[in-house]
């Protein structure tokens, strides 16, 4: 048996369910020689993607895998990866390396040095009867603590050695384990918790992996404390729920700043409330209960009052167990007309965006048709993830996901065009749902033609382009340029450039054509069609609460 089918059956021994790659790697047929069936991209970062989408969508239960040619390769992968680096995704990574008598001379790319900032791990196939254990190690990092992706390099002469069968049956999958907090800090946590009068939970996708949406519903209703959730964890806790705040990130909606602002003390469950960009900042004079698994991320940003070592999860059922024992059968009273306070904060932020969500403008204000998408798709049953840039910004605030993973949420790396592979991932893990990427024209001129992907795979997700000709966000950066040279202005028909490449396609240009457009599209995915809307939208530059904290 050559090494790349013992690497193929030890995968599926994993549980590993496709395989995202672009060729030239002697992976593609041992994994199709045992019915995994191997996604050929058009550019390796959009591979990447697609594995990472369906990892987050799957929780990492299942495990997404990238394998890619050495060299070029794995060269072009690097922005994906970065964006499941900082993003904690748990996705496994194999990239060709060259030949062992070529390791190390210049200048042949080294994916082990390369890569060893944007990977949780990364590690080289050194000899054929490692296989086993390379690959239990790699599994093992993916699987244990913080996610990540993991990296093996494989040499293509490795590659194709023989290997002892006994190797590959003799291998047993990994298996998860847990850990929760020091109980000792769980009851000096509840206590600070039970006496803050203004308490709030800012949730992260770290209780998306958990699978802890159901015991931080608990919580949250026990001590009737609102919920808000990190970019990254939009949908760990429903946001149709009354205790629901929405989402925090460099915008959010009314609620979320209103209830951050006058918060005394804020849960962080999850999350690593790591300073950047693309995230709400913690205002300060606040008491902070910091949790999370990863113990690199306490105090990296702020300093934490009450530091917690945990898996989300089984943090969650301490705190649980904690206040019921603290409060001794009594309701706690301080926080019973939160649902109402949180009612009346989002009328009055809407009040403010009515006039944008509605609006009859042409070109179209991209809230009308972010509005109009709200309206009439079902929120459990949708999975929606956003481009970098103006839609990320847009539809944050305003969108409502319904269960857990109804929602993609990303930005720590925010390379234009990650969005498209996401949502093809997350389509792949969810057949039956409706699976939508919001993107602008730059992100398309970046990705763009891995729409083609969906297509010939018969993954029948749906993009919504909000094309404006230009690059609205970089207005300000770039105000003499433009005038000089119109160094902002872009071009494209993007609805005829899908359906060149077989998808279902519309270009829209009138608000009233917003609604039967989205419900023909949403027809054409249920018919098994990849399907794109174009919408030619404004310069919009307003933005909710854009760096308010």
């Amino acid at each position: 048996m050559r090494t790349i089918d013992a690497i193929a059956k030890i995968l599926s021994k994993e549980g590993v369910e496709f395989l995202s790659v672009f060729p030239t790697t002697p992976i593609i047929d041992a994994v199709a020689n045992i019915g995994i069936q191997p996604i050929i991209c058009r550019q390796e970062r959009v591979g990447v993607g697609i594995a990472d989408g369906y990892t987050r969508v799957k929780n990492g239960t299942s495990t997404g895998v990238f394998a890619m040619q050495h060299g070029p390769g794995a060269e072009n992968a690097f922005a994906g990866i970065a964006t499941a680096f900082t993003d904690a995704t748990p996705i496994l990574l194999l990239p060709l390396g060259y030949s062992r008598e070529l390791e190390g001379v210049s200048p042949h790319f080294s994916s082990v040095r390369s890569f060893a900032s944007v990977t949780k791990s990364v590690e080289q196939l050194k000899t054929p009867e490692n296989v086993g254990d390379t690959l239990r190690r790699a599994f093992s990092k993916i699987r244990m603590g913080r996610p990540g992706p993991v990296m093996v390099e494989i040499p293509d002469d490795v590659a194709l050695e023989n290997v002892d069968q006994a190797i590959v049956e003799k291998y047993k999958p990994v298996q998860t384990t847990k850990t929760q907090a020091d109980p000792k800090d769980i009851l000096k946590a509840s206590e600070a918790l039970l006496k803050a009068k203004n308490p709030i939970i800012m949730a992260g996708k770290g209780v998306l992996y958990a699978n802890a949406t159901s015991n931080l519903i608990e919580l949250s209703e026990l001590l009737k404390i609102p919920v808000a959730t990190t970019m990254g964890g939009k949908s760990a806790f429903p946001e149709n729920h009354p205790l629901s705040l929405g989402s925090a990130s460099s915008v959010m909606n009314g609620p979320v700043y209103e209830f951050l602002v006058e918060s005394d003390l804020i849960l962080a469950l999850g999350t690593s409330l790591t300073k950047h960009a693309m995230t709400s900042n913690i205002p300060p004079e606040k008491l902070l209960i910091h949790s999370t698994n990863d113990p690199i991320d306490i105090g990296k940003s702020y300093h934490a009052d009450y530091p917690i070592i945990g898996d989300s999860e089984l943090v969650l059922n301490q705190f649980v167990d904690a206040c019921k024992d603290l409060l001794n059968g009594k309701l706690n009273h301080l926080n019973q007309d939160i649902p109402e306070k949180i009612v009346s904060s989002r009328k009055k932020w809407l009040t403010q965006w009515s006039h944008k969500l509605t609006s009859e403008q042409i070109p179209i204000t991209p809230y009308r048709v972010i509005g109009d998408f709200i309206n009439n798709i079902d929120p459990n049953n949708t999975i929606v993830t956003h481009d970098s840039g103006s839609p990320r910004d847009q539809i944050m605030p305003f969108y409502k996901s319904g269960g857990p993973r109804t929602y993609i949420g990303w930005g720590k790396s925010h390379a234009l065009g990650t969005g498209l592979g996401l949502i093809i991932g997350a389509k792949i893990a969810e057949p039956n749902k409706l699976a939508v990427n919001f993107m602008g024209d730059a992100a398309f001129g970046m990705t763009g033609l891995d729409f083609e992907t969906a297509v010939r795979n018969n993954i029948p997700i749906l993009t919504i382009v909000l094309n404006n000709h230009t690059m609205a966000i970089e207005t300000k950066q770039m105000e003499k340029s433009h005038e000089l040279y119109n160094s902002r202005s872009l071009g494209g028909n993007y609805s005829e450039m899908a359906k060149s490449m077989g998808g279902w396609a519309e270009r829209v240009t009138n608000p009233s054509e917003i609604v039967p457009a989205i419900i023909r599209a949403k027809k054409a995915t249920e018919n098994g069609q990849a399907a794109l809307l174009e919408f030619i939208t404004s310069e919009e530059q307003e933005a909710s609460y854009k760096r308010a904290i």
